[in-house]
């Protein structure tokens, strides 16, 4: 299923210290971190972004150190996805635990428009930037990922499993 957004690019090698700098790391709460995401770039890019949107970076996304504020923060913004044609191992472990859906593409994107309309589905793994006429394919998750991001992350998929004697009861 195809998700619009617009697209906000990035380069290789953005770390998590760009992602989520140290300053605000006494913030826990996505919505708390979210207005400093990529504030190690760019300042005001949080400002710029709207719920749905998707962040678009070349390889080695989230390198550096096993910082969970970083992916926190991007959740907090509402993103609709991160696409990036790699990702460091911890930063996309992290994302998925956390539900912040990420895609693997095959090659880098040649046109980098910031701000443009994009539509992504990340259960085939594609990208599109004209509604659908040129569809770059990536790497589709594993079903078990998918699965988690449904879920809204690891431990929510983890309490759907469990038996319903042994789930904590709602607040």
């Amino acid at each position: 299923m195809w998700h619009k957004g617009r697209a906000w690019f990035f380069g290789d090698d953005v770390d998590t210290d760009q992602i989520m700098p140290a300053r605000y790391l006494a913030l826990r709460t996505p919505e708390d971190l979210g207005p400093h995401a990529l504030s190690g770039v760019d300042p005001a890019w949080a400002q710029r972004i709207a719920r749905g949107d998707i962040l678009i970076a070349g390889s080695n996304f989230g390198c550096g150190s096993s910082r969970e504020h970083a992916p926190i923060g991007l959740k907090g913004l509402g993103l609709a996805c991160v696409v990036a044609k790699s990702f460091s191992r911890i930063f996309y472990r992290n994302a998925v635990n956390i539900g912040l859906p990420m895609l693997v593409m095959k090659a880098d994107v040649a046109d980098r428009s910031q701000g443009r309309d994009s539509w992504v589905d990340l259960t085939k793994g594609r990208l599109s930037f004209d509604a659908g006429a040129s569809v770059l394919q990536g790497i589709a998750p594993a079903p078990i990922v998918l699965d988690i991001l449904k879920h809204g992350g690891l431990m929510q998929h983890v309490a759907s499993r469990a038996p319903a004697a042994t789930r904590p009861a709602k607040a």
